[in-house]
């Protein structure tokens, strides 16, 4: 067998030369200290345009970070989809736009989604845009569901977009025509699980947004003020929350509504379509106590392999071509692994949104299950036994190539806790010196890089230089590393992203890259 290739993934480890808020810089990394001094080494964009956002303003992601990376070329993405989809006015003429307009007609229309501008999930500008239609198309009643964010966006700007929201509100409510929240909670306690990570946090969701279930307020503002003064919440850990007159739920979803999940990445929206879509038989999670029969939309099809939602406004990318097929066509055997934070990254992303495997014969998945509980308690989450399992892989010497991610940097970046998360990239660290040895020791080669950027700034920028620190819980626009060790390498000048990977990673394994490809990273 050719060399072995092995690819690690440090999820959220960007960039960056400020010292501030940098967990990676201040973390003692003697792995990556030790590769930036003896190695090249190069940086590449994780975000932008280079992964098919809108504009270099637009922060990247593990989910089009991965697709990018395993298919090695640049798709429209989300936001981007969605822009061109509403810009063109193609989504107001789409049959499943016209189907749920019918359905509402005489009913109620819902919104389930994240509420902010964060670009990642979601944007409260094409919620803005289909309420507006939603008027013009007749519907007299709307109800919106939301997901407070405070990872993608500052971790307590919630009422910004609560605001934004209420004021369209009473600027297009009249006799005719009735807009308002209904329910919601924060995007890590309620409806937005993944990967059946905490089914528990659906069944929340599902009481509270359908159900009606769940303590009362009488406006949205008021459940969030109320909150952080009892809990000191930020948003995205936010307890649900139901909107009420007179003790009865404003949005309870009915049979004979229409509901809309307007998040256009699939990953955290998979969920919570099966309760809506999936029949008892095929439902074990929990008890939906009722299962209203409404028509049922999402923003995209967040799952073509089991193609759900039945119903979408947006057609996503058809992504064909990937690094995967490529290397099953030459019969290599492909292993991937992650904890279950991220499984999905490197398999159903990195395959370009395909839930199935290309050979079940040349590829093995392993996920190592996630624990339930805050990842800033536990900021070493699952490397260790990630790390356990590859080296076994690496040993066996079954593999001609073998990818991992690593989520700690992310995950517990996102919880804006600076220690744990220096605590976090320290683990990785610790890992990859592991990983590195394992490698040496069966003459493979080693490239490791990141998906974006996350810990590299844990601070938000105050413009009052006597302001005390806020924690930053989103991504950011900083280049990721790129190192490949163990053979020796000149790296291209110029702009390259991490859709250049694809044909870096064929070069390594000697095979022949897909002509549709961006160029490889290596002279």
């Amino acid at each position: 067998m050719k060399r072995p290739v092995v690819f690690v993934v440090m999820d959220g480890v960007g960039l960056s030369e400020n010292t501030v808020g940098n967990a990676v810089k201040q973390a003692y990394t003697p792995t990556l200290d030790y590769l930036m001094n003896t190695i090249p080494y190069t940086a590449i964009q994780a975000h932008g345009v280079a992964v098919g956002l809108p504009s270099d303003d637009d922060m990247g992601n593990s989910e089009v970070g991965h697709n990018a990376i395993g298919c090695g070329q640049i798709y429209a993405q989300g936001a981007k989809l969605v822009n061109q989809s509403l810009e063109s006015g193609e989504i107001f003429t789409s049959e499943t736009w016209n189907k749920t307009m019918a359905q509402a007609q005489n009913s109620t229309l819902h919104f389930i989604g994240l509420l902010s501008d964060g670009n990642v999930h979601s944007h409260i500008d094409h919620l803005i845009a289909m309420v507006k239609q939603a008027k013009l198309s007749g519907v007299k009643k709307v109800r919106s569901h939301i997901l407070l964010d405070g990872r993608d966006v500052p971790a307590t700007s919630g009422l910004i977009y609560v605001e934004q929201l209420e004021n369209l509100f009473k600027e297009l409510n009249d006799e005719n025509f009735d807009a308002r929240i209904a329910s919601g909670g924060g995007r890590m306690y309620v409806t937005m699980d993944r990967y059946d990570a905490d089914w528990a946090m659906v069944e929340r969701g599902w009481k509270t947004h359908v159900l009606g279930e769940g303590r009362q307020f009488t406006s949205a503002r008021e459940a969030i003020e109320t909150y952080r003064t009892e809990g000191g919440y930020n948003d995205q850990n936010l307890p649900a929350f139901v909107i009420a007159e007179k003790g009865e739920p404003l949005g309870k979803i009915v049979e004979g509504d229409a509901v809309i999940f307007n998040n256009f990445r699939g990953d955290r929206a998979i969920e919570i379509t099966k309760a809506f879509e999936f029949e008892d038989k095929d439902f074990p999670y929990f008890d939906r106590k009722v299962r209203p029969n409404v028509f049922y939309a999402g923003m995209l099809q967040y799952d073509g392999d089991l193609q759900i939602p039945t119903n979408y406004l947006v057609t996503p990318p058809r992504i064909k071509n990937t690094l995967s097929e490529r290397l099953v066509a030459e019969g290599i055997k492909q292993y991937a692994i992650s904890e279950t934070q991220k499984f999905g990254h490197v398999t159903y992303f990195w395959n370009g949104n395909r839930t199935e495997k290309f050979s079940d014969e040349l590829e093995t998945y392993v996920e190592i299950k996630s624990d339930l509980v805050p990842f800033e308690q536990r900021p070493w989450m699952k490397a260790a036994e990630i790390t356990d399992t590859l080296i076994a892989a690496i040993e066996s010497n079954e593999y001609g190539f073998l990818r991992c991610n690593f989520p700690n940097g992310d995950m517990v970046g996102h919880t804006g806790n600076y220690l744990a998360t220096i605590i976090g990239v320290e683990t990785v660290d610790l890992q990859l010196k592991r990983i590195m040895d394992a490698v040496d020791k069966v003459n493979g080669i080693l490239v490791v890089t990141a998906d974006h950027g996350n810990a590299d700034e844990m601070f938000e920028k105050s413009k009052d230089p006597n302001a005390a620190p806020k924690p930053k819980t989103a991504h950011t626009l900083n280049p990721v590393p790129f190192f490949i060790i163990g053979k020796e390498v000149a790296y291209k000048e110029g702009h390259f992203g991490l859709a250049n990977i694809a044909s870096t990673l064929a070069e390594l394994l000697e095979v022949e890259k897909d002509p549709s490809w961006l160029e490889s990273l290596v002279k």
